[in-house]
């Protein structure tokens, strides 16, 4: 079952987080993503995980996070429906969203569904690399600087997946700066080895810690060292 509720408090944004389930990833094709297995078909088996883990949220930080083994257009009606009751009850005035590039034009769905909340949508872009995008990471759309303008309104924040075998230094420096630069917030992913073809490059962790530790105390990014740094996991 592993953790599905937590809060983060170290973090520069102070917000509670959830883990749900959800349908399967419109996508699924992600070299390094083993976060599918815990995609369903099974309504009652979603619901039952997803009601419980939504009513542990207190609304201590007016913040909630909300993520789940693909994009917030794959959680059933019954959990938006829920999420919308919790965030009117527990008095939510910030909610963050995963959305995959596919869905980039339907945002708007998400925002009328809670009128006076701020959302904050992020996305998985993993890394400005076009090229390294599609055939290291298997996700198969490119970005050029327009679209990143385009993107950089319409969305909080990016995730980029670094220190992966294929990746150089060079490539890591051009990552964080370009997201510096497009979005207002970064959350910064160490690959950790999880069964996938993709495989951690140890030296480059090495050298990307001693490197750039003071992302920590940068209040736009969010370093995730290990992948259980958000508090929740499902295992």
């Amino acid at each position: 079952m592993g953790v599905r509720y937590g809060k983060i408090e170290d973090k520069n944004n102070k917000r509670e987080i959830v883990l749900l389930k959800s349908y399967p990833c419109k996508y699924g094709k992600c070299k390094f993503c083993n976060y599918i297995e815990d995609n369903s078909t099974d309504d009652k088996t979603i619901e039952e995980v997803n009601f419980e883990t939504l009513g542990e949220v207190t609304g201590e930080f007016k913040a909630l996070e909300v993520i789940n083994s693909g994009s917030v257009f794959e959680l059933p009606e019954s959990t938006m429906e829920k999420i919308q009751e919790v965030v009117k009850e527990k008095n939510i005035k910030t909610l963050y969203f995963e959305i995959y590039y596919g869905y980039k034009k339907r945002l708007e769905e998400i925002r009328k569904m809670f009128p006076g909340v701020e959302i904050r949508f992020r996305m998985g872009l993993e890394t400005f690399d076009n090229e390294f995008r599609i055939n290291g990471y298997g996700k198969n759309f490119s970005v050029g600087e327009k679209e990143l303008e385009e993107l950089s309104k319409e969305l909080y924040s990016v995730c980029l997946l670094i220190c992966v075998k294929g990746q150089n230094k060079e490539m890591i420096d051009r990552d964080i700066e370009l997201g510096l630069k497009y979005f207002k917030s970064i959350t910064v992913n160490i690959f950790i080895d999880n069964g996938t073809e993709v495989k951690q490059d140890k030296e480059l962790v090495k050298w990307f810690v001693e490197k750039y530790r003071y992302l920590t105390e940068n209040p736009r990014v969010e370093l995730l060292i290990d992948n259980k740094d958000l508090g929740v996991f499902e295992q």
